[in-house]
Order: C-alpha cells, then structure tokens, then sequence
C-alpha cells in the first residue's frame, strides 16, 4: 500500500533544548517520560475505509503527528507504521448497501484519506499497510498463536483464550461487566454459544456465503480486527532494523482512539505479548474523542465533519489543525462553527504578524512551545503562548526573527501559513 508524500521538516537551530517528552500512558494510568533513545517505534491503528475522514480521524492522526516531530526533533529516527483495515464487517455492510464492490469502495476512501493526510500535513507512516496484502502475516500470526496451545476452533472459526495472558485488562482497566458491555458494542460476540469465555477473541473468521475469504493452514475464511494489528506490528516494527538494543517491549507507543482501548488495544496486546513473550507497548496513548454542537459524532447520528468538505469550504488545514489543538488531546471535546471561526481569525493574525518585519522576541515562544509539548502535548497552553505573541506584535514589540518562529511552527506544530 503507498502511502502519502513525505515532508521536509525545517531544522530548529542547535541553540534550542528539547526537552524530554512525557506522555500518558494509559496501562499505568499516569504521565510518564518517554525513554531517551535514538530510535523509536511506533504504530497507530488507521481507519475502516468506509466512509471519508472525519475530525475524529483527524483528531487521532494529528496527535500522533505530534509525537512523531517531537521525538524526530530530539535527533532521534522514528519507524512509525500504520494498517488499514480494508476488509471488515462495517466496509462490506457499506458496499452492500450502496451496490458497490467493497474493493473499489475502499480503494475510494484510501486515496480519500491519503489527500486529507496531505492537506493537514501529518508526516506519513514509513509502513502503510493494508490488511488484504497482509493476510500471509496475520496467518502466520494465528499459527503461532495456536502453536502456543492458548485458541480454540469452534466450529469453522477460531479464538484466542484472552486470559492466557495474565496481563489481560491491564491496560485498560476496565471491571469484567464493563468489558463485556463495551465488548458488545464495538464489534464483539459475548453471548455467543460455545465460547470458553464471553471475552475470547476471533482469531480467524471461517468462510461465509457471500463474503470475501482466504485461504489458510485453518481453512478458508478472513482474520478477526485484533489479530491484524497484532500481526502487523510485529512484522514491520519487532526487532526493527537500526534497533540499538533489545527492549522489555515490543514497541515503544501504541496509538489510536480512545474508543480503542477496550477491546482492540487490550486484545491485540495480549495477542502479541503471547507471540513475543513482551508486553506489547511501552506507551498506550490515545485520542479523546470529537463531538458536534453538544452531541457525539458519530456515522450512526449523521453528525459527521469531514475534512474534505471543510477544505473544499476554503477553510486552511491550519485553522483545523489549531482548532483540534486549542484542547487537550486526550480530553473528550466540542467542534462547533464558533471554534472553526475563532481559530481562523487566529490563523490569519498569526500570518500578518510573520508577514512583518519587526516582530516580538521569537526564542523565548519556541522554547515555550517545546516545554508545553514536552509535557503531555500541551497544545492549549501553546497556543496561549502564541496568541500573546502575536498580541504582543501587533502592540509593536520587535527584537524576534520571523522566519525562524514560521519554520518552528512548521517543524513543532504542523502548522503551516
């Protein structure tokens, strides 16, 4: 699978200190330091591609964008590597419904995704990968799963004993009545008779009539959702090549959206940690989730934003990028025509006052931006910190240099005027 076009990243000057990242980590419920090391791993579950990318998506992705120019900043590589999830239950529902072949229907929103990508200036995953040119990885991942002697068939599907892992519900922290309720609403099948426990995960979907199916060691059939992740993580970021030393986990940061954390993250942790005798991540970061005008947004309310439609508006990618980082990231928050507004005025103050030629002091705001990243990607008091900049400006303040706070907020944020 291609992914998009890669971005240069001015240099910050060497005067600058990088301060060392922290982030929360949801399986220790606390902020805590990323590891200093000179090469990272991160992978971040990508969309279903049914449907074009909404602000949630754009929310999700933006934050993880964050921490890949952050941890590059420090002079650190980063292999970061993100799936596609291009065939599951809600896709071939969608190419149903629309009489449309589900292949084409997801090679749509793919190119969709990538221009959205592009357009908000998200730096692009080393790996893209899809879930259907993946399918020789997720088998072999199902093999070794079953070689550990911790599946079970039941009739022409296969599951993974989730409670072989005895970390099971670690990262996520959620009571057992509490697991099997969300279980149920995202895509899970507690109540199904003949399951060890209401909690087993599907490994391998057995061939259905009218369904897409592969041919496998199990027969043929398709993979469940949380073995893709687990199978494709470990084939592109494991033992990485240009991995200094070994770790006591697999990766360094596992991402997506905080609808993910249960089931998706913890399965497919426990899935990984039974291949690779690991726990899977260093770090579980998650996004908050986006509502509309005081109500969840969701495919299911028709509430969706999507990105193409507010750039085919005119609105800047700059102005969507401020706007989804005037709160913090983790935090369940409102997208409203209020804050687009706000948030573009602010963009077009910002651009006339770097059109000057005498401007505020410019060190003391980068260095500022960087400690408020640093800790926890504190983008709102960041943004504080360049409003007032920008104030202090247009009040006439000078002795900064343009060019140099342009190129920071290009590097650091993203945001490009």
């Amino acid at each position: 699978m291609n992914s998009w076009p890669v971005l240069d990243l001015p240099p910050l000057a060497d005067t600058f200190d990088i301060p060392r990242l922290s982030l929360f980590d949801n399986a220790s419920q606390s902020i805590k330091p990323v590891k200093a090391k000179d090469f990272y791993t991160m992978y971040v579950c990508g969309i279903t591609p049914y449907d074009a990318t909404h602000l949630g998506h754009a929310a999700t992705y933006l934050t993880f964008d964050l921490i890949n120019r952050y941890l590059r900043l420090s002079g650190a590589r980063v292999r970061f590597v993100q799936n596609i999830t291009d065939v599951d239950d809600p896709l071939l529902e969608r190419a149903i419904r629309d009489g449309q072949d589900w292949r084409e229907l997801a090679a749509s929103q793919i190119e969709l995704f990538r221009g959205d990508m592009v357009n908000l200036h998200i730096l692009p995953p080393d790996e893209y990968i899809g879930v259907v040119e993946s399918m020789q990885t997720i088998t072999d991942s199902i093999a070794s799963l079953i070689a550990s002697g911790n599946t079970y068939r039941l009739e022409n599907d296969i599951y993974f004993s989730v409670k072989a892992d005895s970390s099971f519900g670690t990262r996520s922290h959620l009571s057992e009545s509490e697991m099997l309720r969300v279980f149920s609403e995202r895509g899970g099948d507690p109540d199904r008779v003949g399951k060890k426990d209401k909690l087993d995960a599907l490994l391998w979907r057995g061939e259905r009539a009218g369904e897409p199916s592969w041919e496998s060691p199990f027969g043929p059939g398709r993979p469940g959702w949380h073995i893709e992740c687990s199978a494709i993580a470990l084939r592109y970021l494991h033992n990485s090549i240009g991995s200094p030393v070994p770790s006591d986990c697999t990766i360094d940061i596992q991402g997506g959206g905080s609808d993910l954390i249960f089931p998706h993250h913890e399965m497919s942790a426990s899935q990984a940690k039974i291949i690779t005798g690991q726990e899977f991540a260093s770090h579980y970061v998650h996004s908050g989730m986006i509502g509309l005008d005081g109500e969840k947004m969701s495919k299911s309310l028709g509430n969706l934003v999507f990105v193409s439609k507010l750039i085919t508006q005119g609105i800047a990618p700059a102005a969507i990028r401020w706007a989804l980082f005037s709160s913090h990231y983790s935090t369940d928050r409102m997208w409203n025509d209020s804050l687009l507004a706000e948030s573009t005025q602010w963009i077009n103050r910002l651009r006339t006052a770097l059109s000057r030629v005498d401007v505020a002091p410019t060190q003391v705001i980068i260095s500022e931006i960087l400690t408020c990243l640093a800790n926890n990607l504190d983008t709102a008091t960041a943004l504080l910190h360049i409003q007032q900049w920008v104030v202090e400006t247009e009040r006439g303040a000078t002795g900064g240099e343009a060019g140099e706070l342009s190129r920071a907020l290009d590097t650091i944020l993203g945001i490009t005027l």
